[in-house]
């Protein structure tokens, strides 16, 4: 959700900063043209009144028409600028550099034809940064009422374009520096508004996973969602409570139950007695007392397993696989089954001991029962990237598409092997004894015939 978020919250940002910015800019720029146009129309205005005494033709106009000629030149060469006094038929009473004329068309004939009009110029179009452009500004010379002259100013750009960029540059700066601190608020106010989020997902994670007492913290972020934290909390508490309950009163269910089973067994044996020795009633009887008294100790297992919490360890599954491969050796050669141990020398990965020693029993004892004799169940340890995993293959009749999905369901076992003795909670038993540290159990085919058990163990600690 962050990854989803922050950009958002950039972007918005960042459209805002630049909606902001290019009005500026282009009023940055406007305000530096309209500047040089201000200062060049005070200059046309103090040359126009030199030019108005000088329009007729005397020795006094002469002298001063010298003066003017020296002051254009003065003013060219000090700020390269072009300037001069024109008739209205374009005939130069002073003019520096002395090379420069009217141009015929273009802002320069513009400005000359409105000043003939008696209006001074105003508002010449906008020069960017990147044009080469040039600002003209003329101002007629009135005398008597009639515009007898035009002063023009040709003024060059550059300056003007070198301050408005310096000025675009401080501005970029400041909407990058401003983008910066927005990010950085926009990184916190996401990392603040979803950490009841993020613990939210972790306790979900870790009470699907089993880990029943997973909680969060109500103490940080908007006060929404610390609503919601609470209340997931009320909710995960009752669902433990629920799920205490269930296993307390299947715990209870089984140990209660044993009692006045043991007792009925014993009264059984003691008919037995009465009885022809080969009576196939009694047999069948004894038969499934004994399988009661097993689903009850599985019932009874299944409870503590749920209820117990994992003895996580770093530990070397190779030696803890191989000895638990050597106990079931001796019933594997009763059966005429090969049982091997094969791959990685040493691989480590977090579990509980117990736990998972229990569950190899529970997959290597399924295997074995399935496999016929002169077949093969391999034990296969080998260490991943982020997984270190135990393979148990064996050779027997395997399961159908449907039954895979089925299989380590309680109380489950396929219609094919009801023959076979076993509760159906073995392999339920050994998925709640993985769940608890962090490990897995999946089942598959192994081809040609048989079936692929696979134990998955994490390499890092779970939960960090």
């Amino acid at each position: 959700m962050r990854s989803r978020l922050l950009p958002l919250l950039i972007v918005l940002m960042a459209a805002v900063l630049v909606t902001l910015g290019f009005p500026l800019a282009i009023s940055v720029a406007a305000a530096e043209q309209q500047r040089l146009v201000i200062d060049r129309i005070d200059d046309t205005a103090r040359f126009a009144a030199l030019a108005q005494a000088i329009t007729d033709i005397s020795p006094d106009s002469e002298e001063r028409r010298r003066t003017l000629q020296t002051d254009l030149e003065v003013y060219a060469s000090v700020y390269d600028i072009r300037a001069g006094v024109f008739f209205q038929d374009d005939r130069a009473l002073a003019k520096a550099p002395g090379s420069w004329a009217l141009p015929a068309e273009g802002e320069g004939r513009t400005a000359f034809d409105e000043a003939l009009l008696g209006r001074r110029s105003h508002d010449p179009p906008q020069v960017w940064p990147w044009q080469n452009g040039r600002v003209v500004v003329a101002s007629p010379v009135v005398r008597d009422g009639d515009v007898v002259a035009v002063v023009v100013i040709d003024s060059p750009t550059g300056e003007m374009r070198s301050r408005i960029v310096r000025t675009w540059l401080l501005i970029g700066l400041g909407e990058a520096l401003a983008l910066l601190v927005a990010v950085a608020a926009a990184v916190r106010l996401t990392g603040w508004v979803l950490l009841p989020v993020r613990t939210l997902d972790a306790a979900t994670r870790d009470i699907a996973g089993g880990r029943m007492r997973s909680r969060v913290a109500a103490s940080a972020g908007p006060p929404e969602l610390r609503h919601l934290a609470r209340s997931f909390n009320e909710m995960a508490d009752n669902v433990e409570d629920v799920l205490e309950q269930q296993r307390a009163f299947v715990a209870d269910a089984s140990h209660q139950l044993r009692n006045p089973l043991a007792a009925l067994l014993l009264r059984i044996e003691l008919l037995a007695l009465e009885l022809p020795e080969d009576s196939e009633e009694i047999a069948a009887v004894r038969t499934e007392g004994k399988r009661l008294a097993r689903v009850l100790d599985d019932l009874l297992d299944l409870a503590l397993a749920e209820h117990a919490e994992a003895d996580l360890q770093l530990i070397d599954l190779v030696p803890l696989t191989a000895e638990r491969v050597a106990s079931w050796r001796p019933m594997a050669d009763r059966e005429g089954v090969r049982l091997t141990l094969e791959g990685a020398p040493a691989a480590t990965a977090w579990a509980d001991p117990v736990a998972l020693s229990s569950a190899l029993d529970a997959v290597i004892d399924n295997a074995l029962k399935f496999t016929p004799a002169g077949e093969d169940v391999t034990v296969t340890v080998a260490a991943g990237t982020r997984t270190t995993t135990v393979v148990v293959a064996d050779r027997g009749p395997g399961l159908t598409e449907a039954e895979l999905e089925r299989v380590g369901d309680r109380f489950w076992r396929s219609t094919r092997h009801q023959n076979v003795s076993g509760s159906g909670l073995g392999l339920s038993i050994s998925r709640v004894l993985l769940a608890a540290g962090g490990g897995s159990i999946a089942y598959e085919h192994h081809a040609p015939h048989g079936l692929r058990v696979t134990v998955s163990l994490p390499r890092e600690r779970p939960g960090g």
